[in-house]
């Protein structure tokens, strides 16, 4: 187990970027559509059942949440896309200051994107990749339920990912993912250390 990630907790959870944690250091975020699998895939990567709050009723994340890594490094949790059983002033309230984390936020290191493997690069996928290269961010596009489809077809899933991605432009890496059968944890792991500075601090 990565010692790292194995002790995070939680720091606070936030509704307005003002409210957020002093603005240093370093952290990654994790943004996906409703019922992705974001929540399962941080409590994967730090081997932990609840640290990050799952449910099977979509849009259950509605604030922005800190977990602490250690004094200088953070994780967060965005606010999922597709938000059931609420109002659109809400889903516009929730997407403007999911917005402004993205484009203010100076301690933001790199953002992985959640994608069900079964579903990518939806409008919303795209409109992600897009704010997220104009800021210049490394991107992880993490896709998630790879235990959901044969190995012939998630190899074909990411291909076309990668393909997006790369006519994208800017630094966009691809990685297959499952919470269930813990696949994708160390090579997703490794890339989070080089963003968030852990082997230059080691």
């Amino acid at each position: 187990m990565h010692p790292l990630y194995q002790g995070a907790r939680f720091l606070t959870s936030v509704t307005r970027i003002e409210q957020a944690p002093l603005d240093a250091g370093s952290e990654v975020a994790f943004v996906g559509r409703s019922n992705a699998g974001k929540s399962s895939a941080i409590n994967a990567l730090c081997h932990q059942k609840a640290l990050a709050r799952t449910s099977k009723t979509p849009g259950r994340t509605q604030q922005l949440v800190f977990f602490e890594l250690d004094a200088e490094r953070r994780l967060v949790d965005l606010p999922g896309y597709g938000y059931a059983r609420v109002s659109e002033v809400v889903k516009l309230q929730w997407q403007a200051q999911l917005a402004r984390y993205l484009e203010l936020r100076v301690s933001l290191a790199g953002l992985v994107i959640v994608m069900d493997i079964r579903h990518p690069l939806a409008d919303f996928d795209r409109q992600m990749l897009g704010w997220g290269l104009r800021r210049g961010l490394p991107i992880l596009a993490l896709l998630t339920k790879a235990d959901k489809l044969s190995r012939g077809a998630a190899a074909a899933t990411l291909a076309k990912v990668r393909g997006e991605a790369v006519a994208l432009g800017g630094e966009v890496h691809c990685e297959p993912f499952s919470a269930l059968e813990r696949a994708g944890i160390e090579p997703v792991q490794a890339r989070l250390d080089l963003w968030l500075g852990v082997r230059a601090a080691a």
